[in-house]
């Protein structure tokens, strides 16, 4: 799975949780903090997209990331892939 697949998972559980970006373009430099997520906002899309990927990665391994494209490059690095 490429970076591209991954970034396309968050950017969908994104447009799940926050049904305003549904008409909005994401890329990789958007941070859901930007785009109007709070912290349970990016709790549930982070889990959304660790399940989806069949990841069991502690939440709080997952703040370090500034952006959506550094998300999907250490979900990628962790092995992520398609449950």
């Amino acid at each position: 799975m490429t970076t591209t697949d991954i970034f396309d998972i968050i950017a969908g559980h994104a447009r799940d949780v926050l049904p305003e970006l549904a008409d909005q373009p994401l890329n990789r430099q958007h941070s859901l903090r930007e785009l109007g997520a709070n912290s349970i906002d990016r709790a549930e899309i982070l889990m959304l997209t660790t399940a989806s990927l069949g990841l069991r990665i502690p939440l709080v391994e997952l703040v370090q990331p500034r952006n959506m494209g550094e998300l999907a490059d250490l979900l990628a690095a962790r092995g992520a892939r398609v449950a």
